[in-house]
């Protein structure tokens, strides 16, 4: 494939506004989840639901070996030859076309060719985070596949995963890998205090599990609930302060309804240096979270030094 969109330093920052996307995106969104709900049912738990994310691979998307069995098999989106493939650690390989097709008939298809491996699993079929779900195999209305458009968020994908590498390589403390999940439907690293925090009042078992203890999360969206893709950053629990903090680049902003600082990806992509207007937003949201958060971060960042 021909890289489409700006290069910067290797990255590629492709334009790809929501609405050029959106159906493509919502139903990629499900075929995710449907996915990633294997890996949640076979894989063994890790702390703040770790054991559930994708990741971001050479060729797309994968959820790693899963245990099966005695055995293992993993689960790949190819966006670059437009499959689902299945690959099981005694060499069987099947694949499942990315063309457009409803949720419905994806599920069905996709369940098939699990039995056709010998892997029975059950998933809970009700899609999560996102109005309005409805049941996998009741979706007739998500049913659109722009191959083009799921190359190009599968770059910016790259790109971020490189950025957000260097940025968690400075920290030495407890860390999240650079993961993608498919709940959400974004591409999120966590960076950990050390400190516990406070349960939060009426908080479900997910929730509370992924914020039981202090954190700074950057991350990247492809747009829903904010119209167009953007970067985040933010703090849980919030310190005092944190939303009047100075943050670099200007054009980030503090968003009071998501409790969160935004920078929007053509900010970012139409930067002088796209992979250092990124850095520098993940750099300075996490140097006020830690700051107002009192984080010892000479024993958790490479190199700092502190008076």
């Amino acid at each position: 494939m021909e890289s489409t969109g700006r290069i910067d330093n290797g990255q590629c920052w492709p334009a790809l506004p929501l609405a050029s996307w959106q159906d493509t995106c919502e139903t990629l969104h499900m075929w995710t989840q449907i996915v990633g709900k294997v890996r949640l049912a076979l894989a063994p738990p890790v702390n703040h639901w770790w054991h559930v994310p994708l990741y971001v691979n050479t060729r797309g998307l994968t959820t790693s070996a899963i245990p099966y069995g005695g055995a293992a098999f993993e689960l790949q989106f190819d966006f670059l030859e437009h499959q689902l493939m299945l690959r099981t650690v005694a060499g069987r390989e099947q694949s499942l076309a990315l063309i457009a097709r409803s949720v419905a008939d994806f599920y069905r298809a996709f369940l098939s060719m699990l039995r056709e491996a010998g892997i029975e699993v059950k998933i809970w079929k009700m899609p999560v985070e996102v109005p309005h779900p409805i049941p996998f195999d009741e979706d007739f209305i998500h049913a659109a596949y722009d191959r083009d458009a799921v190359q190009k968020f599968w770059r910016i994908l790259l790109s971020a995963q490189t950025i957000f590498q260097e940025f968690r390589s400075a920290f030495i403390g407890k860390c999240s890998p650079v993961h993608f999940f498919w709940g959400s439907f974004d591409l999120a690293v966590t960076r950990f205090s050390g400190r516990r925090a406070s349960e939060r009042p009426g908080a479900d078992a997910v929730t509370r599990e992924a914020y039981s203890h202090e954190v700074s999360s950057i991350g990247f969206w492809p747009g829903a609930g904010l119209g167009d893709p953007a970067f985040y950053s933010y703090a849980a629990p919030e310190p005092q302060g944190f939303f009047a903090a100075t943050v670099r680049p200007a054009a980030a902003h503090y968003d009071r309804q998501l409790r969160e600082f935004i920078l929007m990806y053509d900010d970012v992509r139409n930067a002088a240096s796209p992979s250092a207007a990124l850095l520098d937003f993940c750099d300075s949201t996490y140097e006020a979270a830690a700051t107002l958060g009192r984080w010892d971060r000479e024993a958790l960042e490479r190199g700092i030094e502190t008076t």
